[in-house]
């Protein structure tokens, strides 16, 4: 199995437009998503994270006809647009609760703006089928044996579907949604303090050692999953200020990581598969 593409990003909430937007580009874009349409406004689509823009759009934004087709999961698209809905009341209620106090311009964005640290993996599975390793008896007669049969053993090889044995790897891998388990288990290995501290760092800013994707299914007629978090990044205390500050450099530069790993299961419904 291979886990591919652990990128932490750190986005952020747009305050409104103080202009209108230019008259030659539509105000709102019709995206379709695998048979799914959603009307969303242009520039809360080019608001969000760099990272999802690109798979949404490999071949850039083109605007010529009303309705876009966008190879994406609709699913997904739903998931951090609510993400973004939520933490984007909560920032406007917070502006709001303190807009007796008199503003002081400051070139901070993290606080002028709602920041998001949005991490998206891309998990390519490879299924090994198992090596038989049972036996079952076969008897023949010897000339050389009159009193009893000899008694050989033959090796039977199972017959396995491929296709099924993917489709239950990939459910088995579906349901592992703690973020952090497979890329810890592989700092582990590789004893790598920087990347461990990558993740000491998320951990501080909103994330939790325990916590599970948002979003994760897998991609159709493909051996891959998709994972997305999001979080509002805390800059509460002095610590995860400062903590935010060196993940501001992620900011349109998304991190990567990628690695190789492998575990050993069991599936399908009688578990008969190792």
């Amino acid at each position: 199995m291979s886990q591919v593409d652990t990128s932490p990003v750190h986005s952020a909430v747009p305050l409104p437009p103080i202009q209108p937007p230019d008259p030659t580009f539509p105000t709102k874009l019709m995206l379709e998503l695998r048979g799914t349409r959603f009307e969303i406004d242009r520039e809360l689509l080019m608001s969000l994270p760099e990272s999802i823009l690109i798979v949404m759009f490999p071949n850039g934004l083109i605007l010529d006809d009303q309705i876009i087709f966008v190879d994406f999961d609709p699913l997904c698209l739903e998931y951090i647009l609510n993400f973004y809905k939520t933490a984007q009341d909560a920032f406007y209620s917070n502006q709001e609760s303190s807009s007796a106090f008199p503003h002081i311009p400051t070139p901070n964005p993290l606080l002028n703006k709602q920041a998001i640290i949005v991490l998206r993996e891309e998990l390519d599975y490879f299924t090994i089928p198992p090596k038989s390793k049972k036996k079952l008896p076969s008897s023949s007669s010897s000339p050389l044996e009159t009193d009893k049969d000899a008694v050989e053993m033959s090796t039977v090889e199972p017959t396995i579907n491929i296709y099924e044995l993917k489709t239950e790897c990939g459910t088995y891998l579906l349901h592992q949604r703690k973020i952090f388990t497979a890329l810890q288990r592989n700092v582990n290995k590789e004893n790598n303090v920087a990347e461990q501290h990558l993740i000491d760092m998320l951990c501080v800013s909103g994330f939790s050692r325990d916590d599970e994707w948002g979003y994760r299914n897998i991609e159709p007629h493909k051996t891959s999953i998709v994972s997305i978090a999001l979080v509002i990044l805390k800059t509460t205390g002095q610590n995860q200020m400062a903590t935010a500050q060196k993940l501001l450099l992620f900011w349109r530069k998304p991190a990567r990581k990628c690695w190789w790993d492998g575990l050993e299961v069991t599936v399908g419904e009688d578990k008969a598969i190792p």
